[in-house]
């Protein structure tokens, strides 16, 4: 499954909603969490909805693209797509036939810190959704002529993805640009002199040391009782056996001491354009610990909505661009970075555009945020945040990808309170402190002429953060 997009997308609501849901983050602050930790060191999250019979399964693996070395760049996305081509127990195929056959919906996704497995089933079909990954944790069958099939099948989708694509190839440039010689300057989907040169036995080494249980974290979300799934993860997952592995290196992001600027000669109809700043996460423990968190709603004070300032003050008022957005993601395991993209209007060019971008920024810089305009904003962030946990599935994508990549679930609870917390104040001295010259990439896209015997494909902008 693939969702590469730099844009952000958002969800929105209608005012007479937003103190509904407001009061609602608060009852929902204790996440009614159980964990447990399996003796080969699985670790176990369960988090008890009863409103549907239904229960969401994810088996999260703390490796991604982050954890690869040059030479075998895409090897955790082609491992995720062997991980449907049968075990010494199930053959190709059987997995998603047994699933279906349950009335289930199984995929998987594969990032730059992680890689997870996951099926939305009838909730006394669970035990199916356990004893089928336990399986294929260990005992994957890497066939020769079922992996060269497949490679092709990632080469493709590479192809048209990026290859083909003039905005998804200047996205991958700025990576390059704004992360050199880090991990996160590499894509999620490999680059292609390494995915040609890809062989089964890297992938069966990937396999063995990554895909262990002390590796791997099971998330159980819906109509369930906790004993219960604990004692059936001890069954089916408990007996595996597996290495221990390794704490990764953590990479350092060079300093950087003046812009950068790179141009890309592309065929396309619109040119486009990519500023981003370093600024921290998380994860990089901060000396101001609500800096993430007010880049958060700095984000959404930018892109948040047809209120927002981008779409307000850009896109309807100046109409220098028809696109414009903020994307900023606080739990990023290795490094923060705040982006922003977007197209020009057709009487406009990129000059224009970014110029009216850095603008933006300016008065962020200069002028506190009103306390109407930052309430509305807080209301709007933590309404989508509360919003998202009517949904089983994404509960467990939010306990899991912390677990994974922060190995803290618990700022599940805490996100809310810390996004109250922030003042206009915070907001205004991140802009300062961040977003300066010094610390500013760019990528423009110089759009060619599209040659008229191919036709042209939708632009689409796609970051290489998840794929299948």
């Amino acid at each position: 499954m693939t969702g590469q997009s730099p844009k952000r997308v958002v969800n929105y609501f209608v005012i007479a909603f937003i103190a509904l849901y407001v009061s609602a983050a608060t009852a929902s602050e204790s996440t009614g969490v159980t964990e447990t930790l399996l003796d080969n060191g699985m670790k176990i999250l369960i988090k008890p909805d009863h409103r549907a019979p239904v229960v969401v399964a994810q088996v999260w693996y703390r490796i991604g693209s982050s954890y690869e070395p040059e030479g075998i760049t895409g090897v955790s996305h082609v491992l995720e797509h062997m991980m449907f081509k049968g075990t010494k127990r199930y053959g190709k195929g059987e997995f998603s036939r047994i699933i279906a056959e349950n009335g289930g919906r199984e995929n998987a996704f594969t990032g730059r810190d992680y890689t997870a497995y996951f099926q939305t089933l009838e909730k006394s079909r669970l035990a199916i959704s356990m004893e089928l990954e336990s399986d294929r944790m260990r005992g994957m069958l890497l066939d020769e002529n079922e992996f060269a099939k497949e490679l092709q099948v990632v080469i493709e989708e590479r192809r048209m993805r990026t290859e083909d694509k003039a905005e998804s190839k200047v996205y991958e440039k700025f990576n390059e640009a704004a992360f050199p010689g880090h991990p996160y300057g590499r894509p999620v989907i490999g680059w292609m002199r390494d995915l040609k040169k890809l062989k089964v036995a890297d992938l069966q080494k990937w396999y063995q040391r990554y895909y262990s249980p002390a590796n791997a974290i099971l998330v159980v979300v819906g109509d369930v009782k906790p004993d219960e799934v604990i004692a059936m993860a001890k069954k089916y997952f408990g007996p595996i056996k597996g290495p221990k592995v390794e704490t990764p290196q953590q990479f350092k992001v060079a300093k950087q001491i003046a812009t950068k600027r790179i141009s890309v000669k592309a065929p396309a109809n619109l040119p486009y354009v990519i500023l981003g700043f370093h600024v921290p996460a998380v994860a990089d423990r901060p000396k101001h610990e609500w800096e993430p968190y007010a880049l958060e709603l700095l984000s959404a004070i930018l892109d948040g909505g047809n209120a927002a300032r981008f779409a307000d003050q850009l896109i309807r008022g100046q109409q220098v661009a028809t696109t414009v957005s903020a994307s900023y993601d606080p739990f990023a395991r290795l490094a923060g970075y705040f982006l922003i993209d977007g197209n020009p209007a057709r009487r406009t060019d990129i000059v224009q555009l970014e110029k009216a971008i850095l603008e933006q920024l300016k008065q962020l810089k200069e002028k506190p945020v009103s306390n109407k305009e930052l309430q509305r904003v807080k209301a709007q962030v933590i309404a989508a945040d509360v919003y998202e946990r009517d949904s089983v599935f994404y509960q467990g994508m939010k306990l899991g990808l912390l677990e994974t990549t922060l190995n803290d679930w618990h700022l599940v609870e805490s996100h809310v309170k810390r996004l109250r917390a922030v003042t206009a104040e915070q907001i205004m001295s991140v802009a300062k402190k961040y977003f300066i010259p010094e610390n500013m990439t760019v990528a423009v896209l110089d759009p060619q002429p599209i040659p008229t015997d191919k036709p042209a494909r939708k632009s689409v902008s796609e970051e290489q953060q998840n794929a299948n």
